[in-house]
This record gives structure tokens, C-alpha cells and sequence, in this order.
């Protein structure tokens, strides 16, 4: 299972950072300034919690894995949603992203209770 977070991290840090690049130069120029701003809270979002993914797996703690789930979750819902809504203007998208962020949420939470339950986090 270490491997497989390891591995999803860095392939949503990966996505991250190239959809990012496609945001700051394809489409800087196509959505409004709100537009973007909210683009790139998915942006943001999406490679912070990549990155907090990725650490999951290097710890290789199991009791962290349902957060990674969590956390993976809110990534497609949350960022994938903003990204979704900014290119098409369909604001029923938009409907999606609390969903994601309450996914975020769990995910920390799981992290905050994994590691009160644990005796020695090292």
C-alpha cells in the first residue's frame, strides 16, 4: 500500500502542476479574472493535498490510509469540479466542490485522529 500512495500522490501532484501550467498559459487570456481566481483554488487545493498524499505513503503508517482515500477523493470532487465549472460556465459543477471540500475535511480529521490514537509517531 506504500507504494500505491507514494504513487498517487505524485501522479495527482504531476496533474496538479501540469493543469496548472495549462491554467496560467491556455487560459489566462479565455476566463475572467474570477474565473481564474477560482481556477486556481483548485489548482492549489489539488497540489497541497498531492503533496500531503504522497507524505502518507512515505510514512507508510496504514492508520493514515483512509485519510489518503479521503483526501483523494476530495481532490477529483473538489479541484476536478472548480476546473470543470471555470472552462464551461456550468454552474450545477459547482454544486459538486463543497462535496469534495467536506472530503478534505474528513481526510484531515483522520489524520488528527490517527495520530492522537498513536503511541509513538516515530
Amino acid at each position: 500500500m506504500k507504494n500505491y500512495w507514494i504513487t498517487t500522490g505524485a501522479a495527482f501532484g504531476f496533474l496538479a502542476v501540469a493543469i496548472g501550467a495549462f491554467g496560467a498559459h491556455q487560459l489566462k487570456d479565455v476566463l475572467s479574472p474570477e474565473m481564474m481566481d477560482i481556477f486556481r483554488t483548485g489548482v492549489l487545493y489539488h497540489l497541497l493535498h498531492a503533496v500531503i498524499i504522497t507524505a502518507i505513503g512515505f510514512y507508510s503508517n496504514p492508520k493514515f490510509y483512509k485519510a489518503a482515500v479521503f483526501l483523494s477523493i476530495g481532490i477529483v470532487l473538489f479541484s476536478f469540479s472548480l476546473y470543470a465549472y471555470t472552462m464551461s460556465g456550468f454552474k450545477p459543477l459547482a454544486m459538486v466542490t463543497p462535496v469534495g471540500g467536506v472530503s478534505f475535511l474528513v481526510g484531515w480529521l483522520l489524520i488528527i485522529i490517527a495520530s492522537i490514537r498513536m503511541k509513538d509517531p516515530v
